[in-house]
């Protein structure tokens, strides 16, 4: 496909890698390109990064018709840049614009944006410990006009930042508070797609739980209160008497490519991994009783991240003594290594960009 290139006056100067967050620099370039019901996906570009200009009466501002997704870009060891299953988030991406009536883009057209994009920007792809690119893909429905109804004119733009830690725990293990009155999403709504309806409505919770010392809150169902669904941003899971237990995907679940890779990986070694329902009773139970080995989170922004604390209704209960456990160190020795270059790619899962 056609992409033209629009050259910044200037650029800016790379930060030091030791010095970054997550999300709060952005490098030199976005890409763009807008989509209408009579012509389709058109006028594709790679342009300075700027402030967008938007009628103050578009779709995306007064109902909500909006979707993204992350995925980063890695230097490997020799020097050069891959993506880690990015065809994974272009199908999740399609998945999310079904749902909410938004444009699809064809698999290899998306494909080719993407390493197109981050050949432009691969400069920006920081090569300490613990870092990468982390590219956000997002699609907005821009109609200039008042009324509900299905999205006749979009937009769909990637911007990149340079990132280190999600969490200023780092690996360390996090305190994460089960979550009792407030939903995240119900069976048939938008609970599995990556829409920002879903990450607004969580922030009262996470909010309550940040006053308490907490970094984020497990969800349950949002029907019965009383099973397992994910932790903040990301998925979870459990490591109880011996058997890794995670949530099944029911419909109100984000279907996480950082948690099917886990899945592919544990699989593969030979570990008794079950995708169920596990109830908020059988959790608490096994924290009781001493027989919840591990518990962590997973999602492209922290990879792997330990739970070293659960809390529900002001029960604390310590996670393998508060300390990162052997499985989950393990998963994230296992994927970062393959993000980073640093062991063999035996499931095919990443993407050279030079």
């Amino acid at each position: 496909m056609e992409i033209k290139f629009v050259k910044a006056d200037t650029l800016k100067a790379k930060p030091e890698p030791s010095t970054l967050g997550f999300g709060k620099i952005f490098s030199d370039y976005m890409f763009m390109m807008d989509w209408n019901k009579e012509t389709g996906w058109h006028d594709a570009r790679i342009v300075p990064f700027a402030n967008l200009s938007i009628h103050p009466a578009s779709t995306v501002l007064h109902y909500g018709s909006e979707i993204f997704e992350g995925l980063k870009a890695y230097r490997r060891a020799d020097g050069k840049v891959q993506l880690f299953r990015p065809i994974e988030n272009i199908r999740r991406m399609n998945n999310s614009a079904e749902r909410l009536c938004l444009p699809q883009i064809p698999e290899d057209m998306a494909l080719e944006i993407y390493t197109k994009f981050v050949e432009t920007e691969k400069d920006w792809t920081p090569d300490q410990e613990g870092t990468s690119l982390y590219l956000r893909p997002f699609m907005f429905g821009n109609d200039e006009s008042l009324g509900v109804h299905a999205v006749h004119n979009a937009t769909f733009i990637i911007i990149a930042s340079p990132v280190g830690s999600y969490y200023k725990e780092g690996i360390n293990p996090v305190k994460i508070m089960i979550e009792d009155e407030d939903v995240r999403a119900v069976r048939g709504g938008t609970g599995y797609a990556k829409c920002g309806g879903n990450y607004a409505a969580s922030n009262r919770a996470g909010e309550r739980a940040e006053q308490k010392g907490y970094s984020q809150v497990l969800w349950l169902d949002g029907v019965e209160r009383k099973y397992i669904e994910e932790v903040g941003a990301m998925n979870v899971m459990f490591k109880i008497n011996g058997e890794i237990v995670t949530p099944k995907l029911t419909g109100s679940i984000l279907p996480g490519i950082t948690r099917k890779s886990c899945i592919e990986v544990l699989k593969k070694e030979g570990y008794n991994v079950s995708e169920r329902l596990l109830s908020l009773e059988e959790l608490t139970s096994a924290m009781a009783d001493g027989t919840l080995e591990e518990a962590w989170g997973c999602g492209t922004a922290a990879v792997v991240s330990p739970i070293g604390e659960l809390c529900y209704k002001d029960h604390k209960y310590t996670v393998n003594g508060g300390k990162i456990g052997p499985v989950t160190q393990h998963l994230y020795d296992t994927l970062t290594g393959i993000q980073w270059g640093k062991i063999e790619d035996s499931f095919g899962w990443t993407v050279p960009i030079d």
